[in-house]
């Protein structure tokens, strides 16, 4: 005990320096102190040295003379073992437990395989023989393509009546199926643009100007989306595309004032055709209709004709009929009928000599006005 310097824990010979700590020298205990109760800061430094030795960092033989008369530090007991496993479990689950949301999907992977898929709630995943991956699959990608969209020449594309238009469109894409999507692309938004980017220039190649210009635009947009998605099906990309929107479809920014003056004159040229069309049409219809007019008087006529025709030789077999009969009586009403006809609309006075008998005819009477007189009395 002569050469114990260092207080009741031994160890002196730095000048009363517990060791390499750098801590301030004690100050020399009084006489009558026990020699059982150590200090506050004595106890923190117990503490500290069981911390790490349980971490891992040795018996703390580097604390200058402690070697000499105070053992080999602290051991390891059932206590600080038990903690030590415990909290290893407690980070192994923090790192095999994971929770995925309802708009995401988790791919799990054994030894960097994948192994399966997990669904929205609470997955178990061992680490770190299974790793996971968590996937947003219901959120919507967008991916812009186009001079104006992209500051590149991307969107100038040529037409199947070799003219330069330039679109802007945007393919709005979200992930369908998140093993394909992992291990199947090595960069899936480059991937699709380069397919949508290829499958425009393919469907602009097979249309012409004014089509694109004008009214096909939707059906572009379906087609364009349609033909994405068999290209990305035949890579098992994994990738689901939503939608197309064809935002714009213009000439080229050099020519566009010449196209405008262009699409001006084409449009006076269309407005002139029509007028004359209508003019046309109007005439053409005239025309029909007086036709028509013309052939239905001649078919009137003919039927007319055809009809007086057969009446007549109807009438003429029946006289014959009845000539054969009668041939006197026939003949009589056939020659007084034809002089009916004849003299009928003639002003024609017969006089009979035998029918006034022996008093004549007076000279002087106004005969012709007397028949004017009783044609006109019969007529009222």
């Amino acid at each position: 005990m002569a050469g114990n310097n260092g207080g009741p824990w031994g160890g002196g010979g730095n000048n009363g320096s517990n060791g390499g700590d750098n801590e301030p020298p004690r100050p020399p205990r009084r006489p009558n102190e026990p020699q059982g109760i150590p200090e506050i800061d004595e106890l923190v430094n117990k503490g500290r040295e069981q911390l790490r030795v349980l971490m891992g960092g040795g018996n703390g033989g580097n604390n200058g003379g402690r070697g000499a008369g105070g053992g080999s530090g602290p051991a390891l007991t059932r206590g600080t073992i038990g903690l030590g496993i415990l909290g290893a479990i407690v980070l192994w689950g923090m790192a095999s437990f994971y929770t995925v949301k309802p708009e995401e999907q988790s791919v799990e992977l054994m030894l960097g395989r994948y192994s399966s898929t997990g669904g929205p709630g609470l997955n178990f995943a061992p680490w770190p023989i299974v790793t996971r991956e968590v996937l947003a699959v219901t959120s919507e990608r967008n991916i812009d393509i186009g001079t104006s969209r992209s500051g590149m020449d991307a969107g100038l594309m040529l037409t199947g009546d070799e003219n330069i238009v330039d679109i802007d469109f945007q393919v709005v894409w979200n992930i369908s199926d998140p093993s394909l999507f992992l291990f199947n692309l090595a960069n899936p938004p480059q991937t699709i643009e380069a397919v949508s980017e290829s499958a425009m220039r393919e469907i602009i190649a097979q249309s012409e100007l004014a089509p694109i210009l004008n009214r096909d635009r939707g059906a572009i947009a379906d087609r364009l989306s349609d033909l994405i998605q068999t290209t990305l099906d035949s890579y098992d990309s994994g990738v689901n595309i939503i939608r197309v929107n064809f935002d714009k479809a213009d000439p080229p920014v050099e020519v566009i004032a010449s196209f405008r003056k262009v699409q001006d004159a084409e449009q006076e040229r269309d407005r002139l055709q029509n007028v004359a069309d209508a003019y046309a049409n109007q005439v053409l219809a005239g025309a029909r209709g007086e036709s028509a007019q013309l052939l239905e008087q001649a078919e009137g006529y003919r039927a007319q004709v055809v009809n007086e025709a057969a009446g007549e030789a109807s009438r003429f077999t029946a006289v014959l009929n009845e000539y054969k009969k009668a041939p006197e009586v026939t003949r009589k009403r056939l020659y007084l009928e034809t002089m009916e006809q004849v003299l009928g609309d003639m002003n024609i006075v017969i006089l009979d000599e035998n029918a006034g008998g022996s008093q004549g005819v007076v000279p002087y009477l106004p005969l012709n006005e007397l028949t004017r007189s009783t044609t006109n009395g019969g007529s009222n």
